[in-house]
């Protein structure tokens, strides 16, 4: 398994519905990845775990989606500590 930590702003895309993501800075973004760009982790995002996928855009940026629930009231612009456990690299 491999770790690391980092902090991001979360950035949420335009449109009714649209996701909220936290940016991968480049230097930890997985050299690899699988299916349609992704590659399964635990994030961690100021305290709270979950299982998700972090999956690269075709800009070549690599983002974790970061839900409701995990972020709570927090949304575009807030300053979030995101730590990323990759099972398989």
């Amino acid at each position: 398994m491999y770790e690391v930590s980092f902090s991001s702003a979360l950035f949420t895309y335009p449109g009714k519905g649209g996701w909220t993501f936290a940016t991968v800075p480049e230097r930890f973004a997985p050299s690899t990845v699988g299916a349609w760009g992704r590659v399964s982790v635990t994030a961690t995002v100021n305290g709270a775990t979950w299982e998700t996928s972090v999956w690269r855009e075709r800009s070549g940026r690599t983002l974790l989606p970061v839900p409701r629930k995990i972020r709570g009231s927090l949304g575009n612009g807030d300053e979030v500590d995101v730590v990323l456990r990759f099972k398989h690299l």
